[in-house]
């Protein structure tokens, strides 16, 4: 199998990412964000400035992308948030894994003590699954809390792992 290399996102690779990230965002499956985001605001989005933006490739294509942050200011500000989006022809072919994997070493790097998702989408069951075996708990559930265009009212996930 080829490696997967990661590296930060550099402004030639704009196109490759968003080319992954507006339809995710359009699909409005997975993120709790407006799914009729024009270009800038896909841009802006993904490339807000508490964003450190990283992209997955192999073979000189780049397959996934994500976004590291701080999950909140001020007393919160330890503990990391994260962003992960695979293009769909690479999905089930270990890109999210790695993307996670180099984002908590990235995360520790940077002196987070721990990691949260704070809205993971129930029905995203193949995340859900990564999530927990790369050490992510479960720490609450937000009842129907996110609106999934063919699912109707499902409930979210609050992820949690310490990187201590």
């Amino acid at each position: 199998m080829t490696q997967t290399s990661i590296r930060p996102a550099a402004d030639a690779d704009k196109p490759a990412i968003l080319a992954i990230v507006a339809p995710t965002l359009a699909a409005g499956e997975t993120y709790a964000i407006s799914r009729t985001l024009d270009a800038d605001g896909v841009d802006a989005y993904w490339f807000g400035p508490t964003h450190e933006v990283f992209v997955a490739e192999r073979d000189g294509m780049i397959l996934g992308t994500y976004y590291l942050m701080a999950n909140q200011q001020g007393g919160g500000a330890h503990v990391a948030n994260c962003g992960y989006m695979t293009s769909p022809a690479a999905q089930g072919k270990g890109i999210a894994r790695a993307m996670c994997e180099h984002s908590l070493v990235r995360a520790r790097e940077r002196g987070f003590r721990a990691m949260q998702f704070n809205h993971v989408v129930s029905t995203n069951t193949r995340a859900v699954a990564l999530w927990q075996r790369l050490g992510f708990d479960i720490v609450g559930t937000l009842p129907l809390a996110f609106k999934h265009p063919f699912h109707g009212y499902v409930d979210s996930f609050v992820m949690y792992r310490s990187l201590l």
